[in-house]
């Protein structure tokens, strides 16, 4: 088939980029893929982090992605659209995770030719923080689609609200295995200056309000000496909160707070480290986090919220916590140790390591796609 994606790719960093580049990396070994991106992805005033774009020294895969719209300014949506219309796809992808997306993507889909298939991964319809235009902006992108891909039951309930005849297929998020393989606890601890000795609890990704960071630090303070917290996530919101609650807990010397963003080359030193990964959200759909966590074999403590039960619960790959609670993580980080959880989970993630390959779901989206 030809294929062409609209998406965040590189030099774009982030989540988004990293499932992309995996999905063309399968897709273009039995079909011909061509990659379109962003000019410029979000106006640097709106954007809370310190760059989009990944650092000069960051090894990443360098899709070669054709950079085509600016989100910011409407006189490039036609333009962007004919550009993947001339590359005269039998099959159109894109990736929505914001609905401040809706219209363009929307208008990339509705000027393709008519027997061209459309097709959107939904990472996540409705907005973990909430806006009054978000309601029409989904039902604008929805209604110029033929076929979804979600990727757990939270964003497929969300999008049989929004459009109930939708034809989807749900899969699941492959595990990111792009990463390299874990190394010894002892050099990654050294790597990061931290004990290798200690019970390593991780928060990995960037800092949101919604992801509960500060239950996971109260949890972490009731604690005792044997363990210690790495936080490793750029901040995108007050960064003054955290650091003012990290200063004020009494296991303010075992909380190792590294505020930037992980380039690729170095996420393998904070998973190899872990002994285990918690996600204290108070909102999800599914989480990329997962998807890592997993490849390297680290068990995940999470809330149930959204998607993340049925990933990590359904096959005991880790815990879960039944409300995001300080308490409840307390208790939930403390029994995962006490009661030596953790080779056991880790037996369960190898089990289900070659059910949720990107060849798998490569091919899934292929045949589906032949449906519509």
């Amino acid at each position: 088939m030809k294929i062409s994606i609209f998406s965040a790719f590189y030099p774009f960093r982030g989540g988004i980029a990293q499932f992309n580049a995996r999905l063309v990396r399968s897709l273009e070994k039995e079909n011909e893929v061509s990659a379109f991106t962003f000019k410029k992805q979000y106006p640097n005033f709106l954007f809370p982090g310190s760059s989009q774009f990944v650092g000069e020294n960051d090894n990443v895969d360098k899709i070669e992605a054709k950079r085509i719209v600016s989100t910011f300014n409407p006189f490039t949506y036609l333009g962007a659209a004919k550009k993947i219309k001339a590359a005269n796809p039998d099959l159109f992808i894109t990736n929505y995770w914001m609905s401040f997306f809706g219209i363009f993507m929307g208008l990339l889909a509705s000027k393709q030719k008519k027997e061209t298939v459309k097709l959107a991964i939904i990472h996540n319809l409705i907005p973990h923080e909430k806006r009054f235009f978000d309601k029409w902006l989904n039902s604008f992108f929805l209604k110029r689609y033929d076929g979804f891909i979600v990727m757990s039951d939270s964003v497929r309930n969300d999008l049989l609200t929004s459009k109930p005849d939708a034809k989807y297929i749900q899969l699941n998020h492959p595990w990111y295995d792009h990463f390299g393989e874990k190394i010894a606890v002892s050099e990654a601890c050294e790597k990061l200056k931290i004990s290798p000795i200690k019970k390593t609890i991780l928060f990995f990704g960037l800092v949101r309000d919604y992801k509960g960071l500060d239950l996971l630090i109260d949890a972490f303070s009731e604690l005792n000496d044997e363990y210690q917290l790495v936080i490793a996530g750029e901040v995108y919101s007050n960064l003054q909160k955290y650091e003012s609650q990290i200063a004020a807990s009494k296991a303010k010397d075992r909380i190792y707070f590294f505020n930037q963003y992980v380039p690729d080359t170095d996420v393998q030193l904070y998973f190899s480290a872990a002994d285990v990964c918690v996600l204290p959200y108070r909102t999800a759909t599914q989480s990329g986090i997962t998807a890592t966590s997993f490849h390297f074999e680290v068990p995940i403590i999470a809330t149930n919220v959204g998607g993340l039960k049925e990933i990590i619960g359904k096959s005991e790959l880790g815990l879960i916590v039944e409300e995001p609670n300080s308490i409840l993580l307390k208790e939930a980080i403390s029994s995962y140790f006490e009661n030596n959880m953790k080779e056991k989970f880790q037996i369960n993630i190898r089990k289900e390591k070659e059910s949720n390959t990107w060849a798998k779901f490569a091919n899934s989206l292929i045949s589906f796609s032949k449906t519509l």
